[in-house]
């Protein structure tokens, strides 16, 4: 059966979002983002967060492949990185050092501005905000989703603000000098007409072959749909849509299992409110039945999936919650399960 986990619930404060903020693995070693507020009941189908108060960037970290966890600070020591200016980024990053991390974030959801941070040493330290730039877009909001490709070189999925604006359209950008220069590569999908289409989520699945889903609504539709590239990021096919009904909405989580299956996971805000994964044995073109990991929530603030493969090849998949068993405030959780046995 799948283990549930409390990560941080704390009494009058909002714990969410960790598909806006990152997650990173090391062995037995897991370091997930998520933002930190203080709870406040905004209303039906509105995140119960006071805007009014502070909020910060948190992180929580496991050293026994998600069984348990201490919160830590973004800097450290208990704070946040500073979100002042960002810089220029003068030395070349080393995309595969042991210990790294990135973390790619912004200030608006519409139009950015966009940063990034790196770590040498496990999110414990963090060199940054370094600057991105707009790549001729009117504004980029960035969350953090990158392929590593080489010691220089690293791609990332980012969202771009639309012709008027607004959320927004998904593209591909990449570096090989080490994040000192970045250039924009290609949109992923065309211009959506009303709604968006944001917070990509990639794989490599071979040298060549990318794959990208994507959170999608168009009207009252919300969905996740999806992108396979063959030329490394170059051009992009469109592929069935892995879920094609999400009720409010939410975000994807994608991973490359080590038996070569992709894991697909995400949050449902229709009823039963719940938290999803779906499996492909074959490079995203079909997806297999949705595992239900629970679905005992009692509101549709919940979700923003982020998804990590333990050593013993059992899935940690992360996410913000409320059940009634907690009380009202939000909580950050995670569901440990097993990709071979999904229904216990």
């Amino acid at each position: 059966m799948p283990k549930h986990v409390m990560i941080y619930c704390e009494t009058g404060r909002f714990g969410g979002w960790p598909a806006n903020h990152g997650i990173w693995s090391w062995g037995n070693q897991i370091l997930v983002g998520f933002t930190k507020g203080h709870y406040k009941y905004q209303g039906p189908g509105r995140h119960a967060i006071d805007y009014e108060k502070p909020h910060t960037d948190s992180l929580a970290r496991s050293l026994d492949m998600g069984e348990t966890w201490t919160i830590e600070g973004l800097a450290g020591d208990g704070s946040p990185i500073p979100r002042g200016e960002a810089s220029d980024c003068s030395e070349a990053i080393d995309f595969t050092h042991p210990d790294f991390a990135l973390r790619v974030h912004m200030l608006d959801k519409d139009v950015g501005p966009s940063f990034f941070h790196y770590s040498y040493d496990r999110g414990k330290t963090w060199q940054g905000p370094f600057g991105l730039p707009d790549f001729g877009t009117p504004g980029i909001a960035a969350r953090t989703d990158y392929l590593v490709n080489g010691k220089r070189d690293c791609m990332l999925f980012l969202t771009a603000a639309k012709s008027d604006r607004k959320e927004g359209r998904p593209i591909c950008v990449r570096t090989t000098d080490g994040g000192q220069t970045w250039r924009f590569v290609s949109w992923i999908g065309p211009e959506p007409e009303e709604g968006w289409a944001i917070m990509p989520a990639s794989v490599r699945l071979s040298r060549s072959d990318v794959l990208v889903v994507v959170r999608r609504r168009e009207r009252a539709r919300h969905w996740l749909s999806s992108y396979v590239s063959h030329d490394d990021g170059q051009s992009w096919e469109c592929l069935d849509d892995p879920a094609a009904d999400l009720g409010e909405g939410n975000p994807p989580a994608l991973i490359k299992l080590r038996d070569g299956r992709l894991c697909l996971t995400y949050g449902v805000r229709a009823q039963p409110l719940r938290i999803c994964a779906r499996l492909s044995g074959d490079g995203g073109r079909t997806w297999g039945e949705e595992i239900v990991l629970r679905n005992d929530g009692v509101t549709t603030d919940l979700g923003y999936t982020r998804t990590v493969q333990r050593p013993d090849d059992k899935i940690v998949t992360v996410y913000y919650f409320n059940d009634a068993k907690t009380g009202p405030e939000r909580y950050i959780a995670a569901t440990i399960w097993d990709p071979a046995k999904p229904r216990g």
